[in-house]
């Protein structure tokens, strides 16, 4: 297939509340609320309610089967068929359910059907804390409910969440994105300030509720510029079937780089001549270790790093991995040492398992695999974790911290540091294999439905052009369109993208600001196909004007959608000549644009609203390195419940701004700007 020098683009009622467990224990130094024991209140929507199905999660907390799914909705006979031997069978029925079903597995395509699951409810506040992560004490966290990582959200394949967000921060807005949840039918509960909503002003509060259709590991992170940078992040498990067999299933792991400054901060240096800011520490479930320097021990920075994360495996037993890179900078290759592991699951999508020895995690990807525990080394009981920084896509100070980030060990009372050493795998910036990374449930990818217009998106860093200091600065910022993204947190796209598809441009409110990035892709079917060429390198044919561009990778993540990856190479688009992989290609929400070179994605027209796309590297992000895509707008449906809810929370937004008192650095420039926005938003 030929690209041009354009390309296609576009684009029961029972009731679980629960106050959270965090993953882990806390780190010394961070006070947690004590936790509540869990209340249920259960109310039978259906007649066919039977205990069979409810059932402890099969992959469910360590050492906790207290953890229920319970599909009393579905018809009578419904029972659970998930065991050890057969981890890809879900739930079996005798009766068909609404779908025409009567077993759900691993090969059930889940962007058609479901099973009918519960509402669980849960509640989320965001606090300041001083967050001791790995032995300094970094004064600008931002957690939730008084723990880091934030509490572990869990439902099973099918359930309905609802979660309250409090905001208790004194100078921020905050909203959250439950990252790679496809919002069919729920766009306002994206969670994306200036696109799905307006922030969540200082003691207001939100209820995000959404059906969960598919199953696997993600996350929820704050979607305010650099909030997640600071701690606002959490794991998030849909429990389901697997690919593979396994006994046991160990709880999330959550790896980061860490700084010791806000991330606000930071941020500076990546629009200036010094940047990009450079990292400190990795974490493993909060946890990391950083010696410090005496200067800092003088001045009262410092106290106990945490104890390093471990778990303890029996020998013979297969455990279930759940990986997840919430990092702001880094691209993290996990392993174990001695021990081969069998990929299962990248971000939502089950896939064909394959065996490797290191599992490159690109930020925001998760993976699922399978550690069989073998003890390898007959002398050893005790192995390191390990999350090595990609060459390339990662930055720290020197000395670069140690990539031992936890302990895998086979007698719990042998607490030695483990002695074993790092195995032989490449440390180059790229994804997984392509080829390796086959789903379970086939794409047939059709032909573009979007034309072949001037719509390719050029990865670059802009230069400071002439004219007026425009309130966020006259510096350099990355960009993805014609511009980079700004958005404005007091009027969502939301507001105003089916009315001004019904009525068309002409009103000022339908006058896009060029700044918001938005590319329109209307008059599409459901079933249709949109395309994106996505480049990290100009084009011999027609580069974007004051536009330059550097050999860094990026890991593009796509809200509203799961995309395959049709294309994607580590060589210069440069002949127009591009092979595409039509039949099963890979598919995720985050793939890696190569450094110096191109990706080539699509998806389907089929879950109307406006879905960012952006660089999940926080400093890319909050430069503007993203853009809207309004897809079938004129097929937005918000109830006017939602509708209501939405203006009621930009109402509150309006007037916290108003008050200067609320902004962290109140004054003004001699011009009359108030810099209380300073990035793109995201």
């Amino acid at each position: 297939m030929k690209v041009e020098s354009s390309v296609w683009t576009g684009l029961v009622h029972f009731v679980n509340h629960i106050t959270f467990n965090a993953v882990g224990e806390a780190a010394p130094g961070i006070d947690q609320i004590p936790l509540q024991a869990p209340s249920h209140t259960i109310e039978v929507a259906s007649p066919y309610h039977t205990q069979p199905a409810v059932f402890p999660a099969p992959n469910g907390p360590q050492g906790d089967s207290t953890f229920t799914c319970n599909y009393s909705n579905m018809p009578k006979g419904w029972r659970p068929c998930s065991t050890p031997q057969n981890r890809g069978c879900w739930l079996r029925g005798d009766t068909p359910d609404e779908f025409g079903n009567t077993e759900y597995n691993i090969n059930t395509d889940y962007e058609k059907a479901a099973p009918k699951g519960v509402v669980r409810k849960y509640e989320l506040v965001v606090h300041n804390m001083t967050l001791n992560a790995d032995g300094f004490n970094m004064q600008w966290g931002k957690v939730f409910n008084e723990s880091y990582p934030g509490p572990w959200i869990q439902a099973c394949w099918g359930d309905t969440l609802e979660i309250k967000v409090t905001n208790l921060l004194p100078y921020n807005g905050t909203t959250i994105h439950w990252h790679g949840i496809r919002q069919v039918g729920s766009l306002d509960m994206d969670g994306v300030n200036g696109v799905t909503q307006c922030p969540i002003s200082t003691n207001d509060h939100f209820t995000y509720k959404f059906k969960v259709t598919q199953y696997g590991t993600a996350w929820y992170h704050s979607h305010y510029s650099l909030q997640y940078a600071d701690g606002l992040v959490g794991p998030m498990t849909i429990y389901g079937p697997s690919s593979a067999n396994y006994d046991e299933a160990i709880d999330p792991l959550l790896v980061t780089d860490w700084n010791h400054r806000s991330a606000f901060e930071d941020f500076y240096l990546e629009t200036s001549k010094e940047g990009p800011p450079k990292m400190t520490s990795i974490l493993l479930n909060g946890r990391g270790q950083y010696k410090c320097k005496d200067f800092e021990v003088a001045a009262g920075n410092c106290t106990a790093a945490p104890e390093t994360y471990n778990t303890t495996l029996v020998e013979g037993k297969k455990y279930l991995m759940r990986l997840i890179n919430t990092a702001v900078d880094t691209t993290f290759i996990f392993s174990i040492d001695n021990h081969t592991m069998t990929v299962v699951g990248n971000d939502f999508v089950p896939i064909q398992p394959y065996t490797t020895n290191a599992v490159l995690v690109g930020i925001g990807q998760r993976y699922h695999v399978i550690v069989e525990a073998a003890r390898p080394l007959e002398e050893e009981d005790n192995y390191w974790i390990r999350a090595t920084p990609a060459v390339g896509c990662s930055k720290f100070y020197k000395p670069a911290p140690e990539d031992t980030v936890g302990i895998i060990r086979y007698d719990p009372a042998n607490k030695a540091k483990p002695t074993t050493e790092r195995g032989i795998f490449s440390r180059d910036c790229t994804d997984e294999p392509y080829d390796k990374l086959i789903p379970v449930v086939p794409w047939q990818v059709g032909a573009p439905a979007n034309h072949q217009e001037d719509n390719t998106f050029q990865v670059g860093l802009s230069r400071p052009g002439p004219g007026p200091v425009m309130t966020h600065g006259n510096v350099s910022r990355w960009e993805f369109g014609s511009r980079s993204m700004w958005l404005n947190f007091a009027d969502p796209t939301i507001l105003h993208a089916k009315e001004c598809a019904d009525r068309g441009r002409g009103e000022p409110k339908c006058e896009w600001d060029p700044e918001h990035v938005i590319v329109q892709e209307q008059d599409y079917q459901p079933d249709d196909w949109i395309y994106m060429l996505i480049t990290a390198q100009g084009f011999p044919f027609g580069q974007t004007p004051n536009r330059n561009f550097f050999s860094v990778a990026h890991p593009i993540h796509l809200h509203g959608h799961d995309f395959a990856v049709l294309a994607q190479s580590y060589t210069p688009y440069w002949d127009g000549t591009v092979k595409l992989n039509l039949n099963n290609p890979p598919r995720r929400d985050v793939a890696l644009l190569p450094q110096n070179g191109y990706l080539v994605i699509a998806f389907k027209a089929d879950n109307p609203g406006t879905w960012i796309v952006h660089c999940h590297i926080a400093w890319h992000a909050s430069s503007g390195l993203a853009l809207q895509i309004l897809e079938r707008a004129k097929k937005i449906e918000l109830s006017e419940e939602s509708k209501k809810e939405t203006r009621r929370v930009c109402e509150n937004w309006d007037k916290w701004f108003a008050d200067l008192g609320n902004h962290w650095d109140n004054r003004t420039s001699e011009g009359g700007h108030d810099y209380f926005q300073d990035d793109s938003g995201i």
